[in-house]
Protein backbone atom coordinates (compact mmCIF):
# COMPACT_ATOMS: atom_id res chain seq x y z
CA UNK A 1 0.00 0.00 0.00
CA UNK A 2 1.85 3.35 -0.98
CA UNK A 3 1.60 6.13 1.45
CA UNK A 4 2.18 10.18 0.63
CA UNK A 5 3.22 12.79 2.69
CA UNK A 6 4.16 16.76 2.10
CA UNK A 7 6.61 18.75 4.38
CA UNK A 8 10.35 20.58 4.18
CA UNK A 9 13.31 18.63 3.92
CA UNK A 10 15.60 19.04 7.22
CA UNK A 11 18.48 17.01 6.18
CA UNK A 12 19.55 14.78 3.33
CA UNK A 13 22.27 11.92 4.73
CA UNK A 14 25.28 10.50 2.17
CA UNK A 15 24.57 6.99 0.64
CA UNK A 16 25.55 4.13 2.48
CA UNK A 17 26.97 0.72 0.75
CA UNK A 18 27.34 -2.06 2.28
CA UNK A 19 29.42 -5.03 2.28
CA UNK A 20 26.71 -6.81 0.51
CA UNK A 21 26.22 -3.98 -2.15
CA UNK A 22 23.29 -2.96 -0.63
CA UNK A 23 23.01 0.79 -0.76
CA UNK A 24 20.70 3.22 1.32
CA UNK A 25 19.97 6.98 1.78
CA UNK A 26 17.76 8.82 4.71
CA UNK A 27 16.09 11.82 4.36
CA UNK A 28 14.13 13.65 7.25
CA UNK A 29 11.22 15.69 6.06
CA UNK A 30 9.68 18.41 8.71
CA UNK A 31 5.87 17.98 8.27
CA UNK A 32 3.47 20.28 10.15
CA UNK A 33 1.02 18.42 12.25
CA UNK A 34 -1.35 20.49 14.66
CA UNK A 35 0.88 22.26 17.18
CA UNK A 36 3.77 19.90 16.90
CA UNK A 37 6.05 19.55 13.80
CA UNK A 38 6.48 15.96 13.32
CA UNK A 39 10.35 14.98 11.75
CA UNK A 40 9.85 12.04 9.71
CA UNK A 41 12.86 9.83 8.15
CA UNK A 42 12.38 8.45 5.16
CA UNK A 43 14.70 5.62 3.67
CA UNK A 44 15.50 5.13 -0.14
CA UNK A 45 17.09 2.29 -1.25
CA UNK A 46 19.40 0.60 -4.47
CA UNK A 47 18.25 2.88 -7.12
CA UNK A 48 15.65 5.05 -5.79
CA UNK A 49 19.18 6.45 -3.42
CA UNK A 50 19.66 8.76 -7.13
CA UNK A 51 15.96 10.33 -6.49
CA UNK A 52 17.52 12.64 -3.80
CA UNK A 53 20.80 14.02 -5.52
CA UNK A 54 18.69 17.08 -6.95
CA UNK A 55 17.01 17.66 -3.28
CA UNK A 56 18.60 20.07 -1.04
CA UNK A 57 17.52 21.18 2.69
CA UNK A 58 14.59 23.55 2.91
CA UNK A 59 12.78 22.59 0.14
CA UNK A 60 9.06 21.85 0.03
CA UNK A 61 8.91 17.94 -1.18
CA UNK A 62 5.88 15.36 -1.41
CA UNK A 63 6.92 11.80 -1.00
CA UNK A 64 5.55 8.74 -1.91
CA UNK A 65 6.64 5.84 0.26
CA UNK A 66 5.63 2.09 1.50
CA UNK A 67 5.57 1.06 5.20
CA UNK A 68 8.25 -2.00 5.55
CA UNK A 69 8.07 -3.74 8.92
CA UNK A 70 10.18 -7.15 10.15
CA UNK A 71 10.46 -9.31 13.65
CA UNK A 72 14.38 -9.13 14.52
CA UNK A 73 15.11 -11.24 18.09
CA UNK A 74 11.71 -10.76 18.92
CA UNK A 75 11.38 -6.96 18.17
CA UNK A 76 9.88 -5.58 15.53
CA UNK A 77 10.80 -2.59 13.39
CA UNK A 78 9.07 -0.18 10.65
CA UNK A 79 10.62 1.43 7.96
CA UNK A 80 9.03 4.18 5.51
CA UNK A 81 10.52 3.29 2.32
CA UNK A 82 10.66 6.22 -0.33
CA UNK A 83 10.25 5.47 -4.05
CA UNK A 84 8.77 8.91 -5.28
CA UNK A 85 10.02 12.24 -4.62
CA UNK A 86 8.46 15.92 -6.16
CA UNK A 87 9.70 18.93 -5.46
CA UNK A 88 7.00 21.76 -4.91
CA UNK A 89 7.16 23.26 -8.23
CA UNK A 90 8.09 20.51 -10.32
CA UNK A 91 4.52 19.02 -9.80
CA UNK A 92 3.75 19.93 -13.48
CA UNK A 93 6.56 17.80 -14.58
CA UNK A 94 6.40 15.09 -12.55
CA UNK A 95 3.50 12.44 -14.61
CA UNK A 96 5.27 12.74 -17.68
CA UNK A 97 8.85 11.67 -16.02
CA UNK A 98 6.40 8.44 -14.32
CA UNK A 99 6.33 5.64 -17.65
CA UNK A 100 2.53 4.92 -15.97
CA UNK A 101 0.84 8.50 -17.07
CA UNK A 102 0.69 9.01 -20.43
CA UNK A 103 1.03 12.71 -22.00
CA UNK A 104 -0.75 14.09 -24.80
CA UNK A 105 2.34 13.74 -27.16
CA UNK A 106 2.32 9.91 -26.78
CA UNK A 107 -1.09 9.39 -28.55
CA UNK A 108 -1.35 10.87 -32.63
CA UNK A 109 -4.06 12.95 -33.23
CA UNK A 110 -6.29 10.11 -34.53
CA UNK A 111 -5.28 7.53 -31.76
CA UNK A 112 -7.86 7.35 -28.50
CA UNK A 113 -6.37 6.34 -25.27
CA UNK A 114 -8.65 4.28 -24.25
Amino acid sequence: MAYELTGKIKLIQDPRTFDSGFTKREMVVIVEDGKYPQEINLEFVQDKVALLDALQPGQEVTVSFDIRGREYNGRYFNNLQGWKVVAMGDEAAAPAADPYYPTPEDFGDDDIPF
